[in-house]
């Protein structure tokens, strides 16, 4: 287990319990102001909203912080195995910051800005995005029951997350912000692959350059030598 997805999947556990234990004594006032709430991240400053609401999940239901959690394990560590700890941090972080900010952008649109997010799924379906670029031919599960390849599987729950966005307010799954970090998630990743093309494409240009002053050097060395040979008698 790669330690960045360990300590993630630690500290989610952890939260997850402790949020279980306080809800039931008073619940849960002392993780409310860690949720993220568009109206206190915008008029209040509660800067540290979209950070922190990515490490809670509804005591009430299991099944949130389960789904998350297999996801980050199934898919997070072979990313970050592929790209280093550091980096997979970076890129988890970002899809899931970049999640609340198309949260609270949508709030603003829609007049929501009371209505509470909590959970890892921005950052998770960040992660889902990412491994069906860097691996698409990989049969993965969807919905943990259907076999197929990862980048169709991908495209599946992008279309969920797109048709839920447009027509599921109540159901209490922020769909948007399941868009919000694939979104973002794609954003770095093309960043990244147009500065490794440029990168590349200057790289060629740089190894086509030299080849070429090789030959012609090579060329000239020949013209010199046969000039040489000529006008040298033969010693034997």
């Amino acid at each position: 287990m790669p330690p960045g997805v360990k300590w993630l999947l630690i500290i989610n556990t952890a939260l997850f319990v402790l949020y279980s234990a306080a809800t039931m004594v008073d619940r849960g006032s002392a993780f409310v102001h860690f949720g993220l709430i568009p109206r206190a991240v915008t008029e209040l400053f509660a800067f540290w909203q979209p950070f922190s609401y990515m490490f809670l999940h509804d005591p009430r239901n299991v099944l949130h912080i389960l789904f998350n959690m297999l996801t980050l394990w199934m898919f997070g560590k072979e990313l970050e195995v592929t790209w280093g700890t550091k980096r997979f941090l970076k890129y988890y972080f970002l899809c899931g910051v970049g999640a609340a900010l198309c949260v609270i952008a949508a709030a603003a649109a829609f007049g929501s800005m009371d209505t509470r997010t909590i959970g890892a799924s921005g950052a998770v379906f960040g992660l889902l995005l990412a491994f069906g670029v860097l691996f698409p031919d990989v049969q993965v599960l969807f919905m943990l029951f259907f076999p197929m390849k990862a980048k169709y599987a991908v495209a599946l729950y992008g279309a969920l997350a797109f048709y839920g966005s447009l027509g599921s307010a109540g159901d209490g799954v922020s769909h948007i912000a399941h868009l919000g970090g694939m979104m973002f998630g794609y954003l770095y990743l093309r960043s990244r692959m147009f500065k490794r093309t440029q990168a590349d494409f200057f790289t060629t240009i740089e190894h086509r350059y030299k080849d070429w002053k090789m030959r012609r050097a090579k060329r000239k060395f020949q013209v010199y030598l046969k000039k040489h040979r000529s006008s040298s008698p033969d010693i034997h």
